[in-house]
């Protein structure tokens, strides 16, 4: 029953609790329909280093890319990766399509990242973008662009486009005042073309505890009792504050005139919400970040510790904008944008690598296979 289950419960404070993993066995066995069922779970994100994990820690791949190879002797690593990521992709949309239909669209999306080769290449997002989205092709698929500087004017062209957006690896208020820009701005070049403008969403995800990761160790460093005070509490100010700035263009004066022909808030979606340190509540990242018009995505771990004793109460609520931590933050050595420019660029960097790796399992498996359907064929 709703009242028992946390994750239920968060769709009343009005967040969307997303799933954030992806693994064929899941969509095979029915655990992504018992999750829709059972926790109310209404979305699915996906990046390199969850595909990484699914496809190169298991055989549950290996049949569909014995099939790929047979049916395209020449497939690239990459192309094989987009074969079977595409085809996970539907699936788990195709799951979540009573989720969508139910909610008129605001809900229920499976999301897709470009390669994470292209995060400095904004033509280059903009062409994989529109060729995943077409090869999905599904209503309730995001494409996830990263943040970054090439990403933005991307993100503007897509939104344009009628492609739905996830944006991705956000760490910082100001670019997320940006990400909000390139939104907008898209939208009324919609709107300017006469196109509907309630066919496309747009998420921002707003990364969360690497922060304290980077912060917290100056904290120690400065040795002071006020420090030692404001441990584990970067990340959840600098997402506070991105909340508020939410709020604020939500009221100005561009949103209600996009929102009166039909347009949808850009939420903000907490990622990167397991607990890292073990000496915090491994739901930290949950409970302190519940409030209206946001999402939380949650890898596996901490979906079950949510669902176990996670506390679902609207504390974005209460008017605190993160501004009187930043500001002690910032009094005990914390310099959030030079620790927001480093995690962007970390981010970035540890996404290529997964897909690297991805890749080199891929041609390792392609070969192996390729071996043992030439030697069983003989």
């Amino acid at each position: 029953m709703t009242r028992n289950n946390p994750l239920k419960q968060l769709v009343e404070q009005g967040q969307s609790p997303w799933f954030d993993n992806i693994h064929r066995r899941m969509l095979e066995d029915g655990e992504l329909q018992r999750l829709v069922e059972e926790d109310g779970l209404r979305g699915v994100t996906s990046n390199p280093t969850i595909f990484q994990k699914a496809i190169g820690g298991s055989d549950a791949y290996d049949a569909a890319i014995a099939d790929a190879l047979a049916a395209e002797p020449g497939l690239s690593a990459e192309g094989l990766f987009m074969h079977l990521a595409v085809a996970d992709i539907r699936a788990a949309a195709d799951v979540l399509r009573p989720v969508f239909e139910r909610t008129d669209g605001a809900d229920g999306f499976v999301s897709m990242e470009v390669s994470p080769e292209l995060a400095r290449d904004t033509e280059g997002t903009i062409a994989q973008a529109r060729d995943l989205y077409a090869r999905i092709d599904r209503p309730n698929v995001m494409i996830k662009v990263p943040a970054t500087r090439e990403g933005l004017p991307a993100i503007e062209t897509l939104i344009a486009e009628g492609i739905s957006v996830n944006v991705t690896l956000l760490f910082s208020v100001a670019r997320y005042a940006e990400v909000v820009e390139a939104w907008l701005t898209g939208l009324q070049r919609r709107r300017e073309q006469g196109l509907p403008l309630h066919t496309v969403q747009s998420v921002a995800s707003f990364f969360v505890s690497r922060v304290d990761n980077k912060a917290d160790p100056i904290l120690q460093a400065a040795g002071s009792d006020a420090a030692r005070e404001l441990l584990g509490k970067a990340a959840i100010a600098n997402a506070r504050a991105a909340y508020g700035r939410m709020q604020r263009w939500l009221g100005g004066p561009r949103w209600p005139e996009l929102a009166a022909v039909g347009a949808r808030p850009q939420r903000l979606l907490w990622a990167s919400t397991g607990t890292k340190n073990p000496d915090y509540s491994d739901v930290l990242y949950v409970d302190e970040l519940i409030g209206r018009h946001t999402v939380t995505t949650l890898p596996p771990a901490t979906w079950e510790a949510f669902r176990d004793h996670g506390v679902a109460s609207p504390v974005l609520e209460d008017g605190d904008d993160g501004s009187a931590t930043l500001s002690a933050l910032a009094e005990q050595g914390v310099d959030m944008d030079a620790i927001t420019v480093q995690l962007e660029d970390e981010g970035v960097q540890a996404f290529v690598d997964s897909f690297r790796d991805l890749l080199g399992t891929l041609e390792n498996k392609a070969a192996d296979l390729g071996v043992r359907g030439r030697k069983e064929g003989a």
